[in-house]
């Protein structure tokens, strides 16, 4: 705990108007702090390098074409639920009951003539040594860096590191993003 954060503390334990209530702690304080800096930082990012990338994401996932991820580990596949409208693809609302764990975490759709992405495609898992990237039984897999992952390739996992750029599907794929991490979250 900082300095400030001791100090601030202290002022409100003494404050009659403001201050801690019995049945709130320091540890409790601190505890909702860590829980709500990790609800607004991300352990990573996912940036989205081409228009097909871009587009792929469902427009309340996004901003500014970044992916946020917040936990692990993240999966994703492609949005299997769509119509066709005037002669475009469009994702169909995708409807979830409480407590319903869902297959992905990111839905990607793909547009393409040929899909590139599997319905359960890869995930991302944060593991003591750093980052991986693993195959989920995809039929095109995927590359990072240029490197093939997935059946055909004979190697269904990977490490993933800071700046890596992970291609989804085959070598003419155009859904293309970097990996973007080390952000510095253990202060909380």
């Amino acid at each position: 705990m900082s300095q400030f954060e001791l100090s601030s503390l202290q002022a409100l334990e003494r404050s009659p108007a403001g201050g801690l209530s019995d049945s709130l702690t320091i540890r409790d304080y601190m505890e909702e702090k860590r829980k709500i800096l990790d609800l607004l930082f991300p352990k990573a990012v996912l940036k989205a390098l081409t228009a097909e990338a871009r587009s792929a994401v469902p427009n309340g996932v996004q901003v500014n074409g970044l992916v946020v991820i917040h936990e692990f580990p993240f999966r994703i596949g492609r949005e299997s639920r769509t119509t066709v409208v005037n002669d475009r693809l469009h994702r169909l609302e995708r409807p979830v009951a409480p407590g319903t764990k869902l297959n992905n975490d990111l839905y990607l759709l793909d547009t393409g003539d040929l899909l590139q992405i599997s319905r359960e495609h890869f995930l991302i898992e944060k593991t003591d040594k750093g980052y991986l990237v693993a195959d989920r039984g995809s039929k095109c897999g995927i590359a990072v860096n240029g490197k093939r992952i997935g059946a055909n390739a004979g190697i269904m996992t990977a490490p993933l590191q800071d700046g890596d750029v992970i291609a989804i599907g085959t070598s003419q794929s155009h859904y293309l993003y970097t990996f973007i991490t080390d952000f510095d979250n253990s202060h909380w």
